[in-house]
């Protein structure tokens, strides 16, 4: 993606702040992420509000800017709300239709004084939760991002014969909150139980299938910087790292590798970028888009992660190393809103609607 001078700027600003982070230490917090970092990041860039109109206390920009941090927070897998709460839970806001919620809910996000977090898999067709009339929640869902730092749940649910979207307080009564063992270290997820939990309707609720891309083509943003990361470590290393008197680096097998984790990522970049304009600018092929995004940035990061193992050797496999939390992340993150193969039935889909198989 071309840089214009101020996403430059943003870029620039993001890697000063980031430059004195720890993963390692903000992963040990109780809340899994840095909240000092988070709270500088809202207050002197205005990450959380990028996407958010400046009549809800935003910066009045695209998701263009979002996927920008979401790149350079993917290159030095700093934990944090960004994903869930400064992207999703404030795009499912906007989408909701309901100004009233966003008046409420969008300033204190903006500012970095509040959490939201969508509690919802990614799948349309699969909505664990069900409403009443009366406007209690009842279900349970698994693989919430930040559950245990969020002040607010929004929870699609079914309702009768449609869906809509619920804001609960995640303190109310009806209302547990279960953290999980994540495989990825630097990514919290938990398990949200709701028995006749009292909620709030918003609005006319968003598209599920908008929110699912939304959610693809942000991820992709995130794995595309991760596996940036990755590859720029390991040419790093080969070419420092010596066996039989030279540089590993030097080996031609190994330069072979190199070029193809070259190709893989700037596949993974031109997907992604491909998709997040043609979501910002509502263009008709943006779910083909996102679909292809989420699988290229997976199999492309998975890839690209495995090279770092091998051609790092032993010292990869010890704890002590961030490799393995390059690998965690790159199993991790292929798991959110649809493992690959379901997105390529939906690509198979969108191309050849009604073919075997699809």
């Amino acid at each position: 993606m071309d840089l214009t001078a101020e996403r430059k700027a943003l870029r620039d600003a993001l890697r000063g702040l980031l430059a004195g982070s720890s993963t390692r230490a903000a992963i040990d917090t109780p809340a899994g992420y840095d909240t000092g970092l988070w709270a500088r990041l809202c207050k002197e860039i205005g990450v959380a509000g990028l996407a958010v109109p400046e009549a809800y206390g935003g910066e009045g920009a695209t998701l263009r800017e979002s996927l920008i941090v979401l790149d350079e927070l993917g290159r030095t897998l700093t934990p944090g709300p960004m994903l869930g709460c400064a992207v999703l839970a404030t795009q499912a806001l906007l989408r909701s239709g309901d100004t009233d919620a966003c008046v409420r809910l969008l300033p204190g996000i903006c500012a970095g004084d509040d959490l939201a977090t969508l509690a919802w898999g990614g799948d349309p067709d699969d909505l664990p939760c069900t409403a009443t009339a009366a406007g209690r929640l009842t279900g349970e869902v698994p693989h919430v991002l930040d559950l245990a730092s969020a002040d607010t749940l929004l929870v699609p649910a079914r309702a009768g014969t449609g869906t809509a979207l619920y804001e609960v307080d995640a303190t109310a009564p009806g209302v547990a909150r279960h953290a999980t063992v994540p495989l990825d270290p630097t990514r919290r997820l938990g398990v949200l139980r709701l028995d006749d939990a009292p909620a709030r309707r918003l609005g006319v609720g968003p598209s599920l299938e908008e929110l699912r891309d939304v959610a693809c083509v942000a991820l992709s943003a995130e794995q595309a910087g991760v596996a940036s990361q990755a590859l720029a470590a390991t040419v790093e290393y080969v070419q420092v790292r010596e066996q039989f008197g030279r540089p590993i680096g030097t080996f031609q097998a190994l330069q072979h590798r190199l070029a193809e984790a070259h190709v893989r990522l700037e596949a993974a970049r031109s997907a992604s970028a491909a998709a997040a304009d043609a979501l910002v600018s509502a263009a008709a092929d943006a779910p083909l888009l996102a679909a292809v995004a989420k699988v290229t940035c997976t199999e492309s990061l998975q890839a690209i992660a495995a090279e770092m193992v091998q051609m790092h050797g032993g010292i990869a496999i010890t704890w002590e190393h961030d490799a393995h939390l390059y690998v965690r992340r790159a199993y991790a993150s292929a798991q959110l809103f649809g493992a690959p193969g379901r997105h390529v039935g939906r690509l198979a889909e969108l191309v050849l609607p009604g073919a075997p198989g699809s």
